[in-house]
């Protein structure tokens, strides 16, 4: 394994290849998103890869596992815990609903013991989908809520018609009134009512929403067509490390018996499945062998299946270890996003980098998020070869990608685009990083300690 190369020494060795910027090429509403100062990602394309990543704890985890601990009355530690924008602002949420948090390197612990308020500031919960998680949790535990309306990733609507029938369902009264949604329960106890919920679509956040609200809900609840995804899985294991009493998690149905309260928890987040495929990507496109841990196998099924297909080997070493060893052919693959233990839609715009290079035409549905393929237009920046048409995007192979300035547009095609600029000849470099600093903790270290030549930086860029 390769040493971390240090920054400033990077950006020394790097700068003396790199030209200067030309922004002449990137369209008006780009260049309209880019701050004064705001940092860069310059990547030197090309350079093979090889070592060990480390894969953090879960992100889509750790944001419903951190809403989760407002349901003890006594606090939670939660471990494995990654460095994330995301992360840093679920704190701040909670800290303004009475929470006393303290970090320890990857260990956080959360001090619920007396919370303040069930109200969460718009300017904090409009930042971030996630944050929204909070409702059935405070309402649970309150009697009442009072959270904003989520933001996040302009990927889709994402609505939260789910949540709000479900909490519905399990005896709360809700109105939405000026982007504030109000919630309350009815019962003359202020607690919530068990119930049989069924959700037209599996969804993640709704599941985990509902769940949670019912865990000290009284009788029964049973939650059906729920989401089968890993995070669901973790967040009721932290339940019931806290006390709940929850059966089927990880199938379609999910039945919950209220208790009265939980109490203090000492819980390990799983592994990030969606940073690990990330990098299997990473590996694959720069035709590089690398492994990764920890991680859980089974979790990365649909991404496994679908290297295999293209044309690259995946090994698995141990119960948490996987190595990639990427090769000179590369087949087209057609990609559907559907729920877990489907293709997952957080990897679609990763792989979608990577078939830019298969030879053949592979094409790609995105059925999940309906403004989900805005990295199209910055792959084929880069010399990809991709037609668009609604939801579907048809990718024809290209014997090579070139370095071009791109801007990010959500999370995960931040993250595709520094895997294709890691590919591409010449230099590659990526803007709108507050997107790939929300889920990805320290991708540019892990990267450069496997020998990928980047760097961020704040230089004044002319255009």
């Amino acid at each position: 394994m390769q040493s971390t190369m240090d920054l400033g020494n990077a950006s020394q060795i790097v700068s003396q290849i790199i030209e200067p910027i030309d922004l002449t090429t990137l369209e008006s509403s780009q260049m309209a998103q880019l701050e004064p100062n705001a940092p860069v990602l310059r990547i030197i394309g090309k350079a093979k890869l090889s070592g060990h990543v480390p894969i953090s704890g879960a992100k889509n985890s750790i944001l419903a596992l951190m809403a989760g601990t407002l349901l003890s009355s006594e606090g939670c530690r939660i471990r494995n815990v990654p460095n994330l924008a995301d992360v840093q602002r679920m704190s701040d949420i909670l800290e303004t609903l009475g929470v006393k948090i303290s970090r320890n390197g990857e260990v956080l612990d959360l001090d619920t013991s007396n919370l303040t308020t069930n109200s969460a500031p718009y300017e904090l919960v409009s930042k971030m989908r996630a944050s929204f998680f909070a409702v059935g949790s405070l309402l649970a535990r309150l009697g009442s809520a009072k959270i904003p309306l989520p933001g996040g990733c302009a990927i889709g609507a994402r609505p939260v018609e789910l949540h709000v029938r479900g909490l519905q369902s399990l005896g709360a009264f809700v109105q939405i009134d000026h982007g504030i949604v109000h919630a309350h329960a009815m019962s003359p106890n202020g607690r919530l009512q068990g119930a049989k919920i069924y959700l037209d679509y599996p969804s993640v956040g709704a599941t985990e929403t509902l769940m949670m609200a019912a865990t000290l809900a009284e009788g029964q609840t049973i939650i059906e067509n729920a989401a089968l995804e890993p995070e669901v899985v973790d967040l009721a294991d932290l339940c019931m490390a806290m006390g709940a009493k929850i059966r089927g998690a990880g199938t379609s149905t999910i039945i919950i018996d209220g208790v009265e309260k939980l109490h203090f928890a000492d819980f390990t987040a799983i592994p990030d499945r969606v940073e690990a495929a990330t990098f299997m990507v990473a590996a694959a496109i720069t035709r590089s062998t690398l492994s990764m841990s920890p991680v859980i196998p089974a979790h990365l099924t649909a991404a496994i299946s679908k290297l295999q297909d293209i044309g690259v080997t995946v090994r698995q070493d141990s119960d948490n270890m996987i190595t990639v060893i990427g090769g000179d052919n590369y087949r087209a693959v057609d990609i559907e996003t559907l729920p877990y233990p489907g293709f997952p839609t957080d990897m679609q715009a990763q792989f979608m980098a990577l078939l830019t290079i298969c030879e053949g035409n592979g094409v790609v549905t995105e059925t999940v998020f309906e403004n989900r393929l805005q990295h199209v237009a910055e792959l084929n920046r880069m010399g990809a070869n991709i037609r668009l048409k609604n939801n579907v995007a048809v990718v024809t192979g290209v014997p090579q990608l070139s370095g071009a300035p791109v801007m990010a547009t959500d999370l995960r095609a931040s993250a595709a685009l520094v895997i294709a600029g890691l590919a591409a000849d010449g230099e590659t470099t990526v803007m709108g990083l507050h997107h790939l600093d929300r889920g990805y903790d320290r991708i540019e270290e892990k990267l450069r300690n496997v020998g990928a030549k980047l760097y961020r930086t704040t230089e004044a860029i002319p255009v």
